[in-house]
């Protein structure tokens, strides 16, 4: 039933594709029905490149794919076009060592990361990283006479880094940022405090250094489930009286109480009559 849907022309004339090392979205049309997964030789703003199909847009996620880029689908992969790719990423971890060594013959602060060809040629994406912004226009006017395409200088930071060096994470998977996740929103302590994860950097740091993006993912759930609950500090009323929030446990819906008589108590968001005073909320 599921292939039958995918394959019906009326849904299956523009689909969500993804390419490149950065693996970016776009929405492209197509002359032919695709299944998910296919490999596709596609017309994006960068030239023709290899991309894979995510998935058809249909009217039930079309508002999703607003914002994506437009491209086109020019055919299904070949074993041409394979090998090709094949023998660019072969020649691009070359290419990445005579960037560099171009680069120090400048005398310029910037270690590349990655070089990326694409399958038509029409353009040569070096990914670097540097502490400061970079004057390369002379750099990029070597670069165009050696590889006679057309040069993009990319700075990405560190968690782009990880995304493109790729490795696994403490749970034994591939890094998430490596695999399947295209943006990559902030990740802020808060986070962490609120979902009472360790505050240990070198526990709560993924491979980039920065704060584990898988932190993200339950933040809504846990936010939600905060309003239901006053923070500590707060005085409220309870029904033994007025009392004062210790701490809380948000996924057990539970609050630790301090009463007037000095005792500590469990107590539910039902047993809260009101809140007297609020107290401050994570920062």
């Amino acid at each position: 039933m599921e292939t039958e849907t995918l394959r019906d022309p009326l849904t299956a004339s523009r689909y969500v594709v993804r390419c490149g090392v950065q693996r970016l979205l776009y929405a492209m049309n197509s002359r032919s029905a695709h299944l998910r997964g296919d490999k596709v030789v596609a017309r994006t703003n960068r030239g023709l490149e290899l991309g894979e199909i995510l998935c058809p847009i249909t009217e039930t996620n079309i508002s999703s794919t607003d914002n994506l880029p437009n491209g086109t689908i020019q055919r299904p992969v070949s074993p041409q076009d394979l090998s090709t790719d094949t023998t660019q990423k072969e020649q691009a971890d070359r290419d990445a060592v005579d960037c560099q060594s171009i680069i120090d013959g400048f005398g310029l602060d910037m270690s590349v990361v990655e070089v990326e060809r694409i399958l038509g040629g029409e353009q040569f994406t070096i990914y670097y990283t540097a502490t400061d912004r970079i004057d390369f226009r002379e750099l990029v006017k070597r670069l165009a006479a050696k590889y006679h395409t057309r040069i993009e200088m990319r700075q990405i930071g560190a968690r782009d880094e990880a995304k493109l060096l790729g490795d696994y994470g403490d749970c034994g998977k591939p890094l998430c940022c490596s695999t399947y996740l295209n943006d990559m929103p902030p990740v802020s302590m808060r986070m962490a405090k609120l979902q009472k994860a360790t505050l240990d950097p070198n526990k709560i740091s993924g491979r980039c250094g920065r704060l584990k993006c898988c932190l993200r993912y339950e933040q809504d759930h846990y936010e939600e489930l905060a309003k239901q609950l006053p923070p500590p500090g707060s005085e409220i009323l309870t029904r033994e009286g007025r009392a004062r929030v210790i701490s809380v446990e948000l996924l057990a819906q539970q609050m630790l109480v301090s009463t007037e008589d000095n005792r500590r108590i469990l107590i539910t968001p039902s047993d809260c009559l009101s809140v007297i005073k609020r107290g401050l909320e994570l920062s």
